[in-house]
């Protein structure tokens, strides 16, 4: 079979367009499908212009991630219209009902949090939350590097999670609990009323670099229903015990930290952890089911890729 560099000029072009879109998406007005949609081929076309090697496969992640934050970002690049669509009473509602009459937030922060300072274990929750983007991406670097086996499955349930989570951030935005407290929705008449123990923190930690820090990964502050911070946790323990590895005993109980600092910091209400965990199995029960269909996108993806070696 000829090379065919029709096919190699098209897989480039279509990485820069999708590099390119998410970041000039504002100033040329593009639709949000357009941004996605652009940015979705990037991985595609890196498998069709470059041979397999882990390199690509790195590169593969992180062109799906860019399209993964672009996506994220987007419902907050009008805020004042993400503000009225966003859900705020609803999760309020579903974790008074948890916590008999007082949400689950409300009670661990007034029977363990001292206001105006920072225990240890406080500041373990914070860095627990701060951490958790390197904890599924680090998974699959692990896969990559020492279970190359299980990296094809495993990575694309930890990004599937990500990806599915979008729809509902897009659907139902909804507000975290802190938010809901702002709004007065959280108050009933006692006191403290919940505090956002993470920007607390944040601010005395970081000083005057909190902002700007805060500001570069805020991204879409009305996104907690469902809790990905969860959710991909999960998937990615899921991941490292399917993979045999030592530390998933450790990757689980970070799960449980993180699901328990989500609640007690007034980042995510419970209902969320419970969605997100509703979405990890999800993504794992469907993984035999999807696995055809990947291989065939696979199997076209490699034709491509044979058309246009050189």
């Amino acid at each position: 079979m000829r090379p065919s560099p029709a096919i190699r000029a098209a897989a480039g072009a279509a990485i820069a367009a999708a590099v390119a879109a998410p970041l000039v998406r504002r100033r040329l007005r593009l639709p949000p499908p357009v941004v996605t949609g652009t940015a979705a081929l990037g991985p595609l076309a890196l498998c069709v212009l470059v041979p397999r090697s882990r390199g690509r496969d790195a590169g593969v992640c992180v062109l799906q991630m860019w399209a993964y934050v672009a996506t994220y970002q987007m419902p907050n690049d009008d805020p004042a219209a993400l503000e009225r669509r966003v859900r705020v009473a609803y999760p309020v509602r579903a974790d008074r009902a948890l916590g008999l009459g007082t949400t689950p937030t409300l009670r661990l922060q007034r029977a363990l949090a001292t206001p105006g300072a920072f225990r240890t274990w406080e500041k373990v929750l914070v860095w627990s939350h701060w951490l958790w983007f390197l904890f599924p991406h680090g998974t699959v670097a692990y896969l990559l590097l020492r279970r190359p086996e299980h990296f094809a499955r495993g990575a694309t349930q930890i990004y599937g999670t990500f990806d599915v989570g979008l729809i509902g951030y897009w659907a139902i935005p909804t507000a975290p609990p802190w938010y809901a407290a702002a709004q007065g929705l959280m108050a009933d008449g006692r006191t403290p009323e919940l505090r956002r123990v993470m920007f607390e923190y944040g601010e005395h930690f970081w000083r005057s670099g909190w902002a700007p820090l805060y500001g570069f990964l805020g991204g879409n502050p009305l996104a907690a229903m469902p809790s990905l911070h969860f959710a991909t946790s999960v998937t990615a323990a899921h991941v490292l015990s399917d993979s045999g590895a030592a530390a998933a005993p450790l990757a689980w109980a970070y799960a449980v930290l993180l699901g328990t600092a989500l609640v007690y910091l007034g980042e995510h209400y419970v209902v969320d952890l419970a969605a997100g965990l509703a979405l990890a199995e999800g993504i794992r029960r469907a993984t035999p089911a999807a696995t055809p269909l990947a291989r065939t996108v696979s199997g076209a993806v490699r034709a491509l890729e044979r058309r246009a070696a050189a």
